[in-house]
C-alpha cells in the first residue's frame, strides 16, 4: 500500500503532493514501482496535527481520487476518520476506507462501507484525535490491541460490514511506546493467528520509533530501518504494508517471500 498524502503538514512528505498534478505523478510512479493499493489522505495524523473541516478534507482528496481513477488502474483507499469524507471519497472512486480510529470517532464510517460494499481498515488507537499520540502506555499492548480489534469488528459487523471486507491494522506509533511498537512487530504472528479471518496491515514507514533507534534520524533517513520492520512484519504474517518507499519495499517483500518458501 503506497502512501499518497495530499496534505500540507504530514510528518514526512507534507506539501509535496498537495495538488492534483504532482499527486497524480506520484501515484503513477508508485504503481510503476509495484504498489497494489494507494492510500490517499487529506488530514495529517502526525503528533501535534490539527483537525481540518470536513469540507477542507473533501476538497483535498476528491479531486485527486477522481484524477487517479480516471487516469490509472489501481484500487484506492481513503485515509479518514470522518464518515462524510468517506462517503464523498467512495463516490469519487475509492474502494477502501482506512479509519485510524477503528470506528471510535465516527461509527457511521461502518455504514458507508456497508452501503458501498467497500473494504474497511480498522486501526487500533487510543484517545481522541488531539491526544492519540500522548496516551499513557498500557501495561499489556498485545491484549489491548486484541480486545480493541474485537470491539471494532463487532461495531462494523453490526452495521452490516461483512468480515471479508475487513482488514485490521495494529496502529504502530499511535499511543504506544517505542518498545511496544517493537513488541507488536516481533509478536505479530500471535495476532495473525488469533484473527486469522482478517488480513493484518502494518504501517511502520519512517515513523519516529525508527528514528529513535537510529540515533534521532530524520524521516528521510529511516529507509533502512523501515525496510527491516517490513521484513519482520511480512515474515510474521502481515498481508499488507503501508509505505512511502514502494520500490525498496517491493524488493524486500520478494526476498522475504522467497525465504519463507524455502523455510
Amino acid at each position: 500500500m503506497g502512501i499518497l498524502n495530499v496534505t500540507p503538514d504530514s510528518f514526512s512528505d507534507g506539501g509535496m503532493f498537495d495538488s492534483v498534478a504532482p499527486a497524480l505523478e506520484h501515484a503513477r510512479q508508485m504503481i510503476e514501482e509495484g504498489a497494489d493499493i494507494l492510500d490517499i489522505g487529506g488530514e495529517s495524523t502526525r503528533p501535534g496535527s490539527v483537525r481540518v473541516s470536513v469540507g477542507e478534507e473533501i476538497a483535498r482528496v476528491v479531486p485527486v481520487i477522481k484524477a487517479v481513477t480516471e487516469n490509472l488502474d489501481i484500487p484506492l483507499s481513503i485515509d479518514t476518520s470522518k464518515s462524510e469524507v468517506a462517503e464523498a471519497a467512495v463516490e469519487a472512486g475509492a474502494e477502501i476506507v482506512n479509519d485510524i480510529s477503528g470506528l471510535r470517532f465516527d461509527e457511521e464510517i461502518a455504514s458507508v462501507a456497508s452501503r458501498h460494499r467497500a473494504g474497511l481498515i480498522l486501526m487500533h488507537s487510543r484517545g481522541d484525535f488531539e491526544t492519540i499520540h500522548s496516551q499513557p502506555p498500557v501495561e499489556d499492548i498485545m491484549n489491548e490491541v486484541s480486545v480493541d480489534f474485537e470491539r471494532s469488528v463487532a461495531v462494523a459487523n453490526r452495521a452490516g460490514v461483512a468480515s471479508e471486507q475487513i482488514v485490521l491494522d495494529v496502529g504502530i506509533g499511535f499511543g504506544k511506546t517505542p518498545e511496544q511498537n517493537l513488541e507488536l512487530i516481533a509478536k505479530l504472528d500471535k495476532l495473525v493467528s488469533e484473527f486469522e479471518r482478517f488480513p493484518i496491515l502494518v504501517g511502520t514507514s519512517r515513523k519516529s520509533f525508527i528514528g529513535k533507534l537510529l540515533g534521532d534520524a530524520s524521516p528521510n533517513e529511516r529507509l533502512a530501518g523501515s525496510i527491516a520492520t517490513v521484513a519482520v512484519a511480512i515474515w510474521n504474517g502481515a498481508m499488507i504494508v503501508r509505505v512511502h518507499d514502494v520500490k525498496e519495499t517491493v524488493q524486500t517483500v520478494r526476498i522475504v517471500e522467497a525465504l519463507r518458501s524455502a523455510n
